[in-house]
């Protein structure tokens, strides 16, 4: 399981338009839906929406990754969003993110889920990385800098 399997251009959105963290989870399940990887987006959503709410998935470095575990995937699925303005996100150092990536797993399965956001806290350690994502016009180069 890797980011390269998960994330396809139809996964990528350059231009989120929300700007509250529900708008944005929605246009990430929108994505998600669309692409034919999510079952059931009122099941999913309100799985992300109840793990927000124990603990807000906005990181560090206008990072948030919502995620949550439902029955409304069989696999392992993930999408990646970059909004056009900073949301509030109740980060944990109280900055306002840009890159939103999500992934639903199925409730039965761990392994892929922790593996996937181990892999994906590894790349935003780097501010290079960051930049290189906000200012990218092309949705597999995002994917490319995400897996390289």
């Amino acid at each position: 399981m890797n980011l390269k399997t998960v994330l396809t251009p139809e996964t990528v959105n350059l231009h989120l338009k929300g700007t509250s963290k529900e708008a944005i989870i929605d246009e990430l399940l929108d994505m998600l839906v669309q692409a034919g990887k999510v079952k059931d987006k009122a099941v999913a959503r309100a799985c992300v929406l109840d793990r927000e709410h124990k603990m807000s998935t906005g990181m560090k470095h206008g990072i948030a990754i919502p995620h949550g575990k439902t029955d409304s995937v069989s696999d392992l699925v993930a999408c990646i969003g970059i909004s056009d303005n900073p949301v509030d996100f109740d980060s944990l150092d109280q900055e306002p993110c840009r890159i939103f990536i999500m992934t639903l797993s199925p409730i039965d399965k761990t392994g892929p889920h922790l593996q996937f956001l181990a892999e994906v806290s590894l790349l935003f350690k780097s501010a290079e990385k960051r930049q290189e994502i906000l200012n990218t016009k092309d949705k597999s180069e995002v994917i490319r800098i995400l897996t390289e």
